[in-house]
């Protein structure tokens, strides 16, 4: 197929090129919201019929045995399993240096305020099953988990129609360090973490991907008393570049971008239309050799290549696309990275590819999307830590702060509020 090239749009276009693949949820809840009640009112019953509804597998214990766990590593080649060390290597480097180091303030003589980061003490995984087993995401997820101290680590993927889960997410998860691991899948699952069943203990957070039913089913768990990692949809890649990048390569990003699903979406932003025509005829010669060429040129429809006036343009459009992704390749990096302000994971030169960041040079691979990079960041050591408030006052630091307070309290008519420093400075007598 041969791909869609926009020259120079005008500013009002731009809206339009930036449209993602419609995804709309809200049809999706009604459904969702049975499954929920379902799974509350019936527990691992509920989980069951729906694996069996849904997956087409029948299950009759949903925790992965100690013996299956075991038994993963001998299931796989030593290259993969080499793989997933060093990538667990990597991740675990980068997200270690993350650890929030507190600072005591004295705010002034006798006020003094600091914060103390806290792990969240049970975190809930899910991994996809669907197209491809994500044993990668389990690092991405396990292991920021296990740094941030997370008591209890609970992870939920679909099994099989043989029953049983993907060696490569059972070996990755028991490298990583979960504490539980079951076969449950879909709405199910989240609902399952969310309200807690006879074998699935209730989270306080849920992190992970998963299809527009799962998406639905995160964003219901988000109303109920379980935080989210981040509202996410389907996965996305913009490109900077202009003549002096190869197009070869930036073919190869596009196209590992769109293999993800059949609504994903690539986005080159160049400012040559020599290199624009270059690309999109590596794209078709590239697309004939891959085994998911049919799911690729299904996504391929959602995706563009966009000729601008210059970098300038090129930097406003993607700030304004916020993309999860980003890919600069220009013959100034520097120039054009200092001025990116939205973008979940930044990609630099000709020698940084996307692909690296999904599985091993240790950045995290969860990430905004759909626009939500203006305001999320990308799953990080922080995700999986709150961070509470302390402060110690002395009768001295009081005295002095007290007046303050009182005033600011009795402009607001909290009288109480007023009482509370007043009583202590014994300007009121309760005693």
């Amino acid at each position: 197929m041969r791909i869609k090239i926009i020259k120079y749009p005008a500013k009002t276009e731009w809206e339009a090129l930036q449209r993602r693949p419609a995804l709309d949820m809200t049809a999706l809840f009604g459904v969702v919201q049975t499954v929920f009640d379902e799974v509350q009112a019936d527990g691992d019953a509920a989980v069951k019929r729906y694996g069996e509804k849904f997956d087409g597998v029948s299950i009759s214990a949903l925790e992965a045995t100690p013996e299956e766990i075991r038994e993963a590593g001998s299931l796989l080649p030593d290259d993969l399993k080499q793989a997933i060390r060093t990538a667990h290597d990597h991740i675990a480097a980068f997200h270690a240096a993350q650890r929030f180091a507190g600072v005591t303030v004295a705010i002034m003589p006798g006020v003094t305020c600091w914060q103390k980061a806290v792990p969240i003490e049970k975190t809930g995984l899910y991994i996809p099953g669907g197209t491809a087993p994500l044993f990668s995401t389990v690092l991405m997820l396990a292991v920021p988990a296990r740094i941030a101290g997370c008591g209890e680590i609970t992870l939920c993927t679909p099994p099989g129609k043989d029953g049983k889960i993907h060696p490569a997410i059972l070996f990755s998860a028991q490298l990583a360090g979960v504490d539980k691991i079951f076969k449950v899948g879909g709405i199910q699952a989240i609902a399952a973490m969310t309200y807690g069943t006879e074998s699935i203990s209730k989270v306080y957070k849920i992190f992970g991907p998963g299809n527009q039913y799962v998406m639905a089913a995160k964003q219901l768990a988000g109303m109920k008393d379980v935080a989210i990692d981040m509202p996410a949809g389907p996965s996305e890649v913009a490109i900077i570049a202009d003549g002096s990048a190869r197009p070869a390569f930036i073919a190869s990003d596009f196209l590992s971008q769109a293999e993800h699903g059949v609504d994903s979406q690539s986005l080159l932003l160049t400012t040559s239309e020599k290199l624009a025509d270059a690309v999109a005829e590596e794209i078709e010669r590239q697309l004939s050799r891959l085994s998911r060429r049919e799911l690729i040129i299904k996504s391929l429809t959602n995706s563009r290549i966009i000729i601008l006036g210059d970098v300038e343009e090129m930097i406003a459009f993607s700030n304004r696309y916020a993309p999860e992704h980003l890919i600069i390749q220009t013959a100034d990096t520097a120039y054009v990275k200092d001025r990116i302000l939205n973008a979940g994971s930044v990609f630099l030169g000709a020698y940084t590819p996307e692909s690296a960041g999904d599985y091993a040079s240790g950045t995290n691979h969860t990430l905004p999307t759909n626009g939500y990079a203006r305001a999320y960041s990308g799953v990080n050591l922080d995700s999986f830590v709150k961070k509470i408030t302390f402060q110690e006052i002395t009768k001295e630091g009081l005295t002095a702060l007290g007046a303050t307070v009182e005033v600011m309290a009795a402009h607001e008519q909290l009288d109480a509020h007023k009482n509370a420093i007043a009583v202590r400075l014994k300007k009121e007598n309760f005693e």
